[in-house]
């Protein structure tokens, strides 16, 4: 019976230790998360570091009948758009508000999803993205969702 039981304490302590690690990478997640919302949103150069070099980059565009389109890039390409509209975004004061955030283990990391309020905007929108613990320990961006209704984007979608 002694043995029984002490098998019983060895695997619930075993449980245990494997829900902290799961839990531990999904809080760095989340924290990972919340330094690139800082990053962006103080306009910090840290952000180009954030992303996979061949992360999935996803703009959906809301088109005003509600239909959704997906406009993909490259990371590179969008790295380059986002230095071009920085100065822009800076003298217009522009930030995302997120809300909503969560976190699920998925194949290839963590999904943190969350809706994105555009500074200036009453309306919320879906967005989220993976991110993965590299071998070094460091936390990529490798895929990325965001909304829009940013109609300008349509311009970069394959017809």
């Amino acid at each position: 019976m002694k043995k029984f039981f002490h098998l019983m304490i060895s695997i619930t302590l075993l449980f245990a230790n494997c829900t902290f690690v799961f839990a531990d990478d999904s809080t760095e997640a989340v924290i990972f998360f919340k330094k690139y919302v800082n990053a962006a949103n103080s306009y910090s150069s840290t952000i180009l570091n954030m992303y996979s070099p061949n992360a999935k980059i996803i703009r959906q565009v809301i088109k005003p009948d509600g239909e959704l389109v997906n406009i993909e890039t490259d990371t590179k390409t969008y790295l380059k758009q986002l230095k071009i509209g920085e100065t822009t975004a800076k003298l217009r004061q522009y930030k995302n508000t997120y809300t909503n955030i969560t976190s699920a283990k998925v194949k290839n990391g963590y999904k943190i999803s969350a809706l994105r309020q555009p500074s200036g905007e009453k309306y919320r929108l879906q967005s989220y993205m993976i991110v993965q613990k590299q071998p070094n320990g460091e936390w990529k961006i490798v895929e990325e969702l965001m909304q829009t209704k940013v109609q300008t984007f349509l311009k970069y979608a394959k017809r």
